[in-house]
C-alpha cells in the first residue's frame, strides 16, 4: 500500500524521500488528509485545502482546470457540505481554476453560489494574462515541456477583495486572510486561529524559494521573508503549502519557515553588499552563495527555482535591467556578433566543436560546471551564426540535453530541453 499524504510528509523532514524523486510540483494525486478536526489537505499540483463550518465548506485554492474535477470529487469524499466561500492564495492559473464545477453543483442543486475572496491585486492579474496570453502561453509550453499547452483567457474574478488583513466568520469559523508580496504581488496566506493551522499558499512549496523563475515577472524576496516571520510569530502547528506536502508540528513549521526566510534575506543582503560596491551582475551571480546550514534541508533544494535566479530578481527589483556591463547597453544583434566570432575562430563547426570539447570535461554533478556553462555559450553562439547548419544544430542539441540532464531545477530544465528539442527539430529538417 502506498503511503498516505502525512507519511509521506513526515519521510520527506527526515530525507528517507528526497524533493528531486518526489517533486512538490508534481501531478494531481487526489489523496485527502485530515489534519486537524474539520480542516482537510487534497494534495494535488496546487493543493486545496478546505474547512468545515456550519454554513458550509471553505476552500482555500481550488485546483486547475484540469483537476478541478477530481479535486471536487476528492472533497466530496470527505464533505458533502456546499462551497460557502473560496479563498485564492494568489492568481496562478493552477490555483483558480476549480470554483466552476462548485458553481455548477450550487446550480443544480439550488445552493447559494459560492463567494470568492482574494486580494486587491488578483483582478489586475487576471486583466495582465489576457493580454499577454500569448507569451504566457509561450513559456509555460518552454517551462514545463508542455508543446500543447493553451493559455486560458477567461478567468473566475473574484466578488470580494482586500488590501492588507481581512477578518472573515464563515459559519462560526475564523479566518484571518494576510497580504503579502512573494513569489506574486497578490499573495495571500489564511491563518485558522482555532486550530492553529495555516495556509501560506506558494511562500513555501518544498523547495528553494520561487523568487526567481527567469520567464516571469518580478518577484519580492525580502518582503516573502517578513512574511514569513509574520507567520513564526503565530506559532503554527500545521503548514498547508501550495505545493508539496504539510509541515505538521510547532517546531517543524517554525524550522521550516526561519529557513525560508533567512535563505531569502541572506541572498538579499549579499547581493546589495555587491551592489553597493559596485559590482556588475556577473560578478553578483558567481559570488553570491546559499548559507551552508541551508543548503542540504530537504524543503530548500533548488528543484524548482534556484537561488541564482532569485538573485537575478533581487538585482531587478533594485537595479533596473541593466548588468553593469557597458557593451550590453546598447549590444549588437546576437546574430551579428555570433558571425564575427565565428569568423574569428574559423567557422561555426569551430564553435560546435569546441562547445562539445568543453561538455565532455563537464563532470557530472548537482550544478552546472563552468566548462558546461562555456559550453552552451559556444553552443548558441555557432547556432546563431550558423542557423542553417545542420551539424551545427546537433551539437547544440547535444550540448543543451547534457545541461538539462546536468541542471537541478525545473526552470533550466525546462529551458535546456527545449532548446535542445529545437535543434533536433532543424537538423532533421536540413538532412
Amino acid at each position: 500500500m502506498a503511503p498516505d499524504v502525512l507519511e509521506l510528509a513526515d519521510k520527506l523532514w527526515r530525507g528517507d524521500i528526497d524533493t528531486a524523486n518526489l517533486h512538490p510540483v508534481s501531478g494531481f494525486t487526489g489523496d485527502v488528509a485530515e489534519v486537524a478536526p474539520g480542516v482537510a489537505f487534497v494534495a494535488s499540483f496546487a493543493n486545496v485545502s478546505a474547512i468545515t463550518t456550519e454554513d458550509g465548506l471553505v476552500l482555500v485554492d481550488t485546483g486547475s482546470s484540469f483537476v478541478a474535477g477530481a479535486i471536487h470529487q476528492s472533497v466530496r469524499g470527505w464533505s458533502t457540505q456546499r462551497l460557502n466561500t473560496a479563498i485564492y492564495s494568489h492568481g496562478h492559473i493552477d490555483h483558480v481554476f476549480g470554483v466552476g464545477v462548485w458553481e455548477e453543483e450550487s446550480s443544480a442543486q439550488g445552493w447559494p453560489a459560492p463567494v470568492v475572496v482574494a486580494h486587491d491585486a488578483v483582478p489586475a492579474r487576471f486583466d495582465r494574462y489576457i493580454v499577454t496570453a500569448g507569451y504566457n502561453e509561450i513559456i509555460n509550453q518552454r517551462q514545463f515541456g508542455v508543446p500543447g499547452l493553451r493559455w486560458p483567457t477567461e478567468y473566475r474574478y473574484p466578488d470580494q477583495t482586500y488590501a492588507q488583513h481581512l477578518e472573515l466568520d464563515v459559519g462560526g469559523v475564523a479566518l484571518e486572510l494576510h497580504h503579502a508580496r512573494g513569489e506574486t504581488d497578490d499573495h495571500t496566506w489564511t491563518w485558522l486561529a482555532g486550530p492553529r493551522v495555516l495556509c501560506c499558499g506558494d511562500l513555501f512549496i518544498w523547495a528553494s524559494p520561487n523568487a526567481g523563475n527567469p520567464q516571469k515577472v518580478q518577484r519580492y524576496p525580502r518582503e516573502w521573508a517578513v512574511a514569513l516571520r509574520e507567520m513564526v510569530d503565530l506559532e503554527p502547528e500545521v503548514l498547508l503549502p501550495g505545493h508539496g506536502f504539510p509541515v505538521v508540528g510547532a517546531a517543524r513549521v517554525r524550522q521550516a519557515l526561519t529557513d525560508t526566510a533567512d535563505l531569502l534575506d541572506s541572498l538579499v543582503d549579499q547581493t546589495l553588499e555587491l551592489m553597493n560596491a559596485g559590482a556588475r551582475l556577473d560578478e553578483v551571480l558567481h559570488s553570491v552563495a546559499v548559507p551552508v546550514h541551508l543548503a542540504d534541508r530537504p524543503y530548500l533544494r533548488p528543484v524548482y527555482d534556484e537561488p541564482e535566479f532569485v538573485v537575478r530578481n533581487v538585482w531587478r527589483l533594485y537595479g533596473g535591467w541593466w548588468d553593469g556591463n557597458p557593451s550590453s547597453l546598447k549590444p549588437a544583434p546576437e546574430s551579428a556578433l555570433a558571425r564575427e566570432l565565428a569568423a574569428l575562430a574559423g567557422g561555426a563547426g569551430v564553435l560546435a566543436e569546441r562547445a562539445l570539447a568543453l561538455l565532455s570535461t563537464g563532470a557530472q554533478g548537482s550544478d552546472l560546471t563552468q566548462s558546461m556553462r562555456l559550453a552552451g555559450h559556444l553552443a548558441e553562439l555557432a547556432a546563431l551564426a550558423a542557423p542553417s547548419d545542420r551539424g551545427v544544430h546537433r551539437a547544440r542539441a547535444e550540448v543543451f540535453a547534457r545541461l538539462s540532464k546536468t541542471a537541478t531545477s525545473t526552470m533550466a530544465k525546462g529551458v535546456f530541453t527545449w532548446t535542445a528539442r529545437d535543434s533536433e527539430g532543424r537538423a532533421e529538417e536540413a538532412d
